[in-house]
């Protein structure tokens, strides 16, 4: 039977979860998601993905700055939702906004909870070097992630796999479960299981000041590293192009061998000696402009073995 259902979301993350709702029948009364915000190198306004979808399959969409308000909780109300679903939305939903849906607030959390509760937990995952995550559905309450979970799947994090790369594939295997979620709760039958009360941990949001990579740490530290902020906001280093020092992001990496002082090209191909082993850079950007293999990288900017970054 379908359900009534209020979408808040944000994010491409979110997308496929809100497509696999309005293709399972469901009646979407509405969509939040977060005010078209500036963004771009013109600073242009710009509607979130979920705001675009959204708009794309006719739906009505409000973009609140804050749910803290009464009218935001009066507005809820008068929709009448049966469940509300979360996924990337953005804000914390106050406690009388948790308590409007008669079958409650449903969220998907891209983690094995209760490991990485918090904002960023692909990207922590991968930085920590995990071999492993997943998704779950879980019931909001108003702690952080804190909530019982109805149902999950696990899967491995490839060695060379950026946040970019899992984050799209569990975006897809979340939306799956989100809608496995729907059928059953319109059935009557989805269970809901306690988290464990050992080993949490909570993944912080991304700050801009732990993103220059520090090759002094171990090349599988420096590895995980780039590719759990790969592609935004990008880890990045410092090299001297003979006009002085210019910042290069990095989107792609693996291991190599050599050993050497931390931060010396190994090589003329962008193998980069960190505090124990090395790694290669595969691919690269320069300030305003666009990301390069480093096959292509190198023909206009040549680094030579012995060079330093920074």
């Amino acid at each position: 039977m379908p359900l009534r259902v209020v979408f808040m979301g944000t994010p491409r993350f979110a997308v496929p979860t809100l497509g696999e709702l309005v293709a399972a029948g469901h009646e979407l009364l509405a969509v939040y998601t977060q005010p078209p915000r500036a963004a771009g190198r013109g600073m242009m306004s710009r509607k979130s993905p979920v705001h675009e979808v959204a708009e794309g399959f006719g739906l009505a969409v409000r973009t609140p700055a804050s749910l803290k308000p009464e009218s935001e909780t009066a507005e809820l109300r008068r929709l009448q939702p049966d469940v509300v679903v979360v996924v990337a939305y953005g804000q914390i939903l106050p406690r009388p906004i948790l308590a409007v849906p008669a079958q409650g607030c449903l969220n998907l959390h891209a983690s094995l909870l209760p490991r990485w509760r918090g904002a960023a937990p692909i990207e922590r995952a991968i930085m920590a070097g995990d071999g492993e995550t997943g998704a779950m559905v879980m019931r909001m309450e108003a702690g952080l992630d804190t909530g019982p979970v109805a149902i999950s799947e696990r899967t491995a994090i490839g060695p060379d796999e950026t946040a970019g790369d899992l984050t799209e594939r569990l975006s897809h295997r979340g939306a799956d479960l989100m809608a496995r979620a729907l059928a059953a709760l319109s059935r009557g039958v989805l269970t809901f299981t306690p988290q464990s009360e050992a080993g949490v941990t909570y993944a912080r949001k991304i700050d801009k000041g732990e993103t220059r990579i520090d090759w002094r740490r171990p090349a599988a530290a420096v590895h995980n590293h780039i590719r759990g902020l790969s592609p935004d906001p990008g880890a990045w280093l410092e090299v001297d192009f003979g006009k002085g020092l210019e910042r290069v992001r990095v989107i792609r990496s693996t291991g190599s061998e050599g050993a050497g002082a931390p931060g010396t090209a190994l090589d003329d191909r962008l193998a980069i000696a960190c505090g124990d082993g090395a790694v290669r850079l595969l691919e690269l950007q320069r300030a305003g402009r666009q990301p390069l293999k480093a096959e292509a990288f190198l023909r206009g900017t040549p680094i030579a073995a012995g060079s330093r970054l920074i």
